[in-house]
This record gives C-alpha cells, sequence and structure tokens, in this order.
C-alpha cells in the first residue's frame, strides 16, 4: 500500500497565485478591529447601503415550505425581467429564453466562463485582459487551462484596453471592463463599436464584464454597453451587487450571443452554481425597478464629491471619472510612490484603501477607494486622512 505523501499535493495554479491579494489587507484589517480601533473601510468594493425594502419583501416571500433544486436556466420572470431591462436601459433587444442565463454572481460567472471555451489542448487558448484589473479574469483562465495575456493599462492609453494590443493568433476570448476596476475609467460607444468589429473580424469571444454599468453619476450619460453594438460572439455579464446593493444575495446575468449562452448553460449543471429561486425572485424585482438605483446614484455620488474635493484641495492626483464605485489615485511622492507604504500609513489613522499592486502589474504606485461607508463617514474620514496630507 502505498504511503500517503508528507506534504499536500495541489493544483500548480492554486499553489503559484497564493491568496486572492485584497485577503492581506482583510488580514491587517480584521487585526485591528480586534484592538477596538475605529475603521474606515474604503479597502473592499462591498457597499452598506440598504437593500430596497421591495426587494427585500421579493426574497422572503419566495422562500419556500419544500425546498427544491432550483434550474441552471433560471426562472422565465427573472430572464423576462432583465431583458425587458436591457431594452429600456440600453435599447437591446434579447430573447428571454435562448439569450439570457442567470449566474450566483458575476465573479463566479467570470471565473467559470472560460472553462466552456477554452481547453489546454486548443492551439489558440490565449486570453486577454487588463491590467490593472479584477483579478478573476486571470485566475478563471489560468484554471481552465488557458493561456493569460495580460495587458497594461495606463493613464496614456486612458486604461483602454486595445485592439493593437490583442494577438489575434493566440486570443480566443478579449475580456473588457468599463466602467473600469479599479480605475473608474469608462468606455465611449465608439470604443466598444471598434473592439467589436476587431473581434468579429478575427474571430475572438469578446466577453463585457459590465458590474458598475448602472453606478454613475446622476447629471452624466448613462455608460453604453456592449449589448448596444452587438451580441455576435458576445457575452455581457451584468451584476445587482452595485447597481441594487445586492452583494451578499449573488446574482448576476449573463446575456449575449445565444450559441454562447447556450455553452454556460450546458456547463452550469456541471458546476452547481444555479442561483437560489428565491434570490431569483428578489432578483426579478431588483431588475424590474430603477427608482431604487437612481436613489442609490445620488448618495454614491455624494461621496465621489467629498473624496475629489478633497484630493484637489490635497494636490493628490486622481483619474477624474463620473461613474463606478470606485476612485483612482496616485500615492504621493512624499511617501516614494509606495503604495504599500501609503496604505500601511493610511491605516495607523484608520482609514484603508487598496494598494495599486493588488489589482496586478502598472498598479503599483496608486491605491483605489472604494465608496463604501456613509456621506458621514467619508467627512470624517477626510478630517483623519488630512494628518496624513499634512
Amino acid at each position: 500500500m502505498r504511503k500517503s505523501d508528507a506534504t499536500l499535493t495541489l493544483n500548480p495554479v492554486l499553489e503559484e497565485q497564493g491568496a486572492y491579494p485584497l485577503l492581506k489587507l482583510d488580514e491587517r484589517r480584521e487585526e485591528l478591529k480586534a484592538k477596538g480601533a475605529t475603521l474606515f473601510d474604503f479597502g473592499a468594493g462591498d457597499p452598506r447601503e440598504p437593500t430596497d425594502p421591495k426587494i427585500r419583501q421579493a426574497l422572503i416571500d419566495g422562500v419556500p415550505t419544500v425546498s427544491q433544486y432550483p434550474s441552471a436556466a433560471g426562472k422565465p420572470e427573472l430572464r423576462a425581467a432583465f431583458s425587458s431591462w436591457a431594452e429600456r436601459r440600453h435599447g437591446a433587444t434579447l430573447d428571454p429564453a435562448t439569450e439570457v442565463v442567470p449566474a450566483t454572481g458575476s465573479k463566479e460567472a467570470i471565473f467559470h466562463a472560460p472553462f466552456a471555451f477554452i481547453h489546454h489542448s486548443h492551439e489558440r487558448r490565449g486570453v486577454a485582459y487588463g491590467t490593472p484589473g479584477y483579478p478573476v479574469y486571470e485566475r478563471g483562465t489560468l484554471f481552465a487551462g488557458g493561456e493569460a495575456l495580460p495587458v497594461k493599462l495606463t493613464e496614456r492609453n486612458g486604461f483602454l484596453l486595445r485592439p493593437e494590443d490583442v494577438d489575434p493568433e493566440r486570443t480566443r476570448i478579449v475580456w473588457i471592463n468599463y466602467p473600469h476596476n479599479p480605475t473608474g475609467a469608462t468606455a465611449p460607444l465608439d470604443y466598444l463599436e471598434e473592439m467589436a468589429a476587431f473581434c468579429r473580424e478575427h474571430d475572438i469571444l469578446l466577453f463585457s464584464d459590465e458590474c458598475y454599468n448602472e453606478v454613475y453619476d446622476e447629471t452624466s450619460e448613462p455608460p453604453p454597453s456592449i449589448l448596444e453594438v452587438t451580441k455576435t460572439r458576445t457575452l455581457a455579464f451584468c451584476s445587482l451587487s452595485k447597481r441594487s446593493g445586492m452583494t451578499g444575495y449573488r446574482s448576476a446575468m449573463m446575456a449575449g450571443d445565444a450559441e454562447l449562452v447556450a455553452a454556460m448553460k450546458k456547463l452550469r449543471p456541471s458546476v452547481g452554481v444555479a442561483p437560489p429561486a428565491f434570490v431569483q425572485d428578489a432578483a426579478t424585482a431588483a431588475w424590474s425597478d430603477d427608482a431604487h438605483v437612481r436613489e442609490r446614484n445620488r448618495i454614491f455620488s455624494e461621496k465621489r464629491r467629498i473624496f475629489t474635493g478633497f484630493f484637489r484641495e490635497a494636490g493628490i492626483r486622481f483619474l477624474e471619472t463620473d461613474a463606478s464605485f470606485y476612485l483612482w489615485a496616485e500615492v504621493p511622492q512624499a511617501f516614494g510612490g509606495d503604495d504599500e507604504v501609503y496604505a500601511l500609513r493610511l491605516m495607523d489613522e484608520g482609514i484603508v484603501v487598496a494598494p495599486g499592486r493588488s489589482f496586478g502589474a502598472g498598479g503599483e504606485g496608486y491605491f483605489r477607494v472604494a465608496l463604501v461607508p456613509t456621506p458621514e463617514g467619508c467627512r470624517e474620514a477626510v478630517q483623519r486622512w488630512r494628518r496624513v496630507t499634512g
């Protein structure tokens, strides 16, 4: 009989990647909490505004007496509600039966998407994505046996992943994400048209992470969607986490090309990620209502103005944006441009930010502010922050 190995062998991808970047921040934050420190947490993007009562009630009403497995295809009512939203918000026409499928949060869907379209034996198995960016694009790619093809995003290119940065000979999937995490950069409609045309020409699948598409200043134009341009060989990933304050519900939608949606439906029973029926009921209520989104955006805009005003006053360079849940700023030279050192100094004052390097190459020297605390909390945090800026 073979003796057990002294050391547990893990998937090499898991071993090489280590901890999820923001987990390190979480550990330090928990240490301070344990000491009784008052923290203003702008690190993780987890908003604290209450979820609309209609959504909460829909969840409660949807809890059945007898629990059964949910369908991976999703409830017809949910798919219809999302399709109606896509039409009134983006002018996009979707067939609820064939071009829409729910997900247990966009993170899960983004991670699993490459598994349906990439295999280690494929000649063309590259996945292009921007960096700094959401770490899950890379992680899903590597676990699926794909080739990670990071593209460096900078202020010079407007943090836009350009067609000329994509190698069509190696690339099977391109991920775009606008409004962008972590920078808040937005993409105009003509950019989406250009990227869609490039991907069509080279038979590349275009995946658009639109998690922050519904978070924007109430006085500005809403960010566009890839669904306004095309559905062909395209999937849009849309989330209720920031739009409706439903991070804990884990609810998102994938929409676009019917053939790609069919592939995702085929994958999902193997993974076991169908959203619970009562969560789907809450999601149906959320996609059916826009009033609560306007109120949330009013609050986010107030927070954004508090920080942009302070940054200008303090001489901190930041990316001007009227969308997303984040602000992206440059570490003051007084700290040598070191984002980790700056984040630790701010933590001494009870202020938590995310060091730019947490989001990959190109993030060094920057930090991200997630608009999480209340407006009152933001104002108090700014007063503490002034002790750091002098």
